[in-house]
């Protein structure tokens, strides 16, 4: 009695119970839980399988990941064989027919953008390539913009009776992300035309978005480690065609860019990559920030 009693004054002053998500995510990257949240607020519950420091390559298929993909309704993976080391595994393990591929409920990221650096064949001498091309398309934030429309069509798809709060949460990000797009261009102008090395070739849309210009890999091949002699390789492209600095991501050995920064008298960046991979890149807004504070602080020397 006590307890219906509570119930009805509750509900006589208009306090409703707590509020449950109707989708819960699990998402891959820290790029595309946030994007998630976003466009889904208090009607998605997100978790996401990796952090900013930890390669996305290289993930270990633990007990907890498989318990929460085995409640997920949608994942959303960036796709183009960047989980294909541990994904597939989580996904065999939960017997979770919603995320299966080709399932409505698995979202993959890359198939609504246009992939680059897909290679002409495929050949494991060289090195960690990926066939359906170059993944890391967060490092473009057009790309998130391009990828929003669909996700949200995606939850409204899975969960039609809030398709209209997915719509309205979409085109408040839509607008918010295309202002900070024209600032972000507008900050970057002094970036094209610089020339840069890189840790790894993970910057192929960010070179693209900035005008950046690469001069070298510190890869061999890619998800090679650079030998001495291959370094001292690098070393000699430098000095003939000079770059202003190095970057890397978070999650990568730092040697290699410190020995050629020092070799070269230059700057070695690290770059957060996502969410979480530097201090400063809190969330998507932050990310992109970040970036482009420090590609700017670089180049300035």
């Amino acid at each position: 009695m006590r307890t219906m009693m509570i119930t009805a004054v509750l509900l006589t002053l208009g306090v409703a119970s707590p509020a449950y998500a109707n989708l819960n995510v699990f998402a891959c990257e820290p790029e595309w839980g946030a994007l998630a949240t976003e466009i889904g607020g208090d009607k998605v519950s997100v978790f996401t399988a990796t952090q900013g420091g930890q390669d996305p390559h290289q993930v270990q298929a633990r007990p907890g990941l498989i318990a929460r993909a085995r409640n997920a309704d949608i994942s959303v993976c960036t796709g183009a064989e960047l989980e294909i080391a541990w994904l597939p595994a989580i996904v065999q393990q939960t017997a979770n027919p919603k995320i299966r591929p080709g399932a409505p409920g698995a979202f993959e990221a890359s198939s609504y953008v246009t992939l680059l650096e897909v290679p002409a064949r495929l050949d494991r001498a060289e090195g960690d390539i990926h066939a359906l091309g170059n993944p890391h398309v967060q490092t473009d934030p057009n790309n998130i913009l391009r990828i929003a429309k669909p996700l949200a069509d995606r939850f409204s798809q899975l969960d039609p009776a809030n398709a209209s709060t997915y719509a309205a949460r979409l085109a408040d990000f839509s607008t918010r992300w295309q202002a900070a797009l024209a600032k972000w261009q507008a900050q970057a102008a002094p970036l094209k035309g610089v020339s840069i090395a890189v840790s790894h070739l993970s910057w192929r849309y960010m070179e693209d978005w900035l005008g950046l210009k690469r001069i070298v890999a510190l890869e061999p091949k890619p998800g090679v480690p650079p030998s001495a002699g291959y370094l001292a390789q690098v070393v000699d492209t430098l000095q003939k065609t000079p770059a202003k600095f190095v970057i890397r991501a978070a999650y990568e050995d730092q040697r290699p860019s410190l020995f050629i920064a020092d070799k070269m008298q230059m700057k070695a960046v690290t770059m957060p990559f996502t969410i979480g991979g530097t201090p400063e890149a809190k969330d998507l807004f932050s990310l992109y920030d970040d970036t482009i504070n420090r590609l700017l602080a670089a180049a300035k020397g």
